[in-house]
């Protein structure tokens, strides 16, 4: 049976995944997101939950702290200022606020509960060697760092039983050399499966500061799970207006210019970076792109559809189109896409993200098909 503390903890941990489960919508329609502490790690603030503390009885009869006196009293006896902290003093409520720690795989599972999520049936081969060292078997050579003594103990016993020198009313047991016995390593390779996500937006004057943030907090969570589903994961980035280029994340989110619409130019260079980077054979490929919907000329949707016909959709799991509302964007491309693929295609997904409040069902729209 565990240990009452480990209990304890195990409970308080299930408590508050339960509360971040239930404030979930609310998490994430705020923009707030959990904050990376390495090693997959993740601290979640949760301004609403209260730690557990000790309650007296009704026959309190004194001890440390119920004596007399007042707020700010020394403890040791010494002559205090009488002062119930440092700096100033407010009359107010604080602000409290406990900061938990979560794995990648918790907060994916809390996500994927919450939403529904079916796990993510791999397209690609598994490409991605993996090499791991177990001791799993015994060998009669080693470090004595690596010495059996339960193994090397029963040799002896066995050798002793043997030859006739065990005496059971003096069991004493003594191992020479060859009894002992060394914790031995098998090397074990195997292949998991790898994914590559390409992000693109529409970084054009209409797309302003709101948009970006709604594109930002979904991209956190679709990579969250993503990142539960695959061993490893790669992530690129492309931004445009008439032309597209690659950039880093910080970049991503905080780019915003004043030219006009191509939307193909994002798309030729997710085909570039597809071909020379990421064999589908081998890949799980993920092009995700977010624009208010404007798009220069019918020319260039035509253009864009013979892309995604010819060179993405055959080498890509899924191709995600969210489209983020804005007051000057005219939705056009939604709608193209729409005619286009419809809303059942196995190999286009659409979604409508209105305002932030949307973000949760727009990653549901995007994750939920296990593709």
């Amino acid at each position: 049976m565990d240990h009452p503390v480990k209990r304890d903890h195990a409970r308080f941990r299930k408590i508050i995944k339960g509360r971040i489960r239930d404030n979930l919508k609310k998490y994430v329609s705020g923009g707030e997101m959990p904050i990376p502490k390495g090693k997959g790690v993740f601290k979640v603030p949760m301004p609403q939950i209260e730690t557990p503390r000790f309650k007296f009885g009704d026959k309190q009869q004194g001890g440390t702290g119920q004596g007399d006196g007042e707020p700010g009293d020394p403890v040791d006896g010494q002559q205090g200022d009488g002062k119930p902290g440092q700096g100033e003093v407010g009359d107010t409520e604080g602000n409290k606020e406990l900061e938990v720690e979560l794995s990648v795989e918790e907060l994916a599972a809390i996500l994927g509960d919450e939403l529904e999520l079916p796990n993510i049936e791999p397209k690609g081969k598994k490409s991605l060697e993996s090499t791991t060292n177990k001791y799993s078997s015994i060998g009669t050579v080693g470090p004595d760092s690596l010495k059996h003594y339960k193994r090397s103990y029963r040799e002896a016993l066995k050798r002793q039983v043997a030859t006739g020198t065990y005496d059971s009313k003096n069991p004493i047991i003594i191992p020479i050399k060859s009894d002992m016995r060394y914790r031995s390593s098998n090397t074990t390779v195997e292949y998991e499966n790898s994914a590559v996500v390409i992000y693109m937006m529409d970084v054009s004057g209409s797309m302003g500061d709101e948009q970006k943030e709604i594109v930002r907090t979904e991209s956190f969570w679709i990579n969250l799970w993503l990142k539960s589903q695959y061993k490893d994961i790669e992530i690129r980035y492309i931004i445009h207006d008439a032309t597209a280029k690659e950039v880093e994340e910080e970049v991503f989110f905080k780019t915003r210019e004043s030219g006009g619409t191509l939307i193909s130019s994002a798309l030729k260079l997710c085909r570039e970076i597809i071909q020379e980077d990421y064999n589908s054979s081998e890949w799980n490929i993920y092009p995700f792109h977010f624009s208010d919907g404007d798009n220069w000329s019918t020319d260039d949707t035509k253009l864009c559809l013979e892309i995604l016909d010819k060179d993405i959709l055959p080498n890509s799991n899924v191709f995600c189109y969210g489209q983020v509302e804005s007051r000057y964007g005219s939705g056009q491309f939604y709608k193209d896409l729409h005619t286009k693929y419809g809303t059942d295609n196995e190999s286009v997904i659409l979604s409508k993200i209105k305002n932030k409040d949307a973000i949760l069902e727009s990653i549901k729209d995007f994750l939920g098909k296990g593709k």
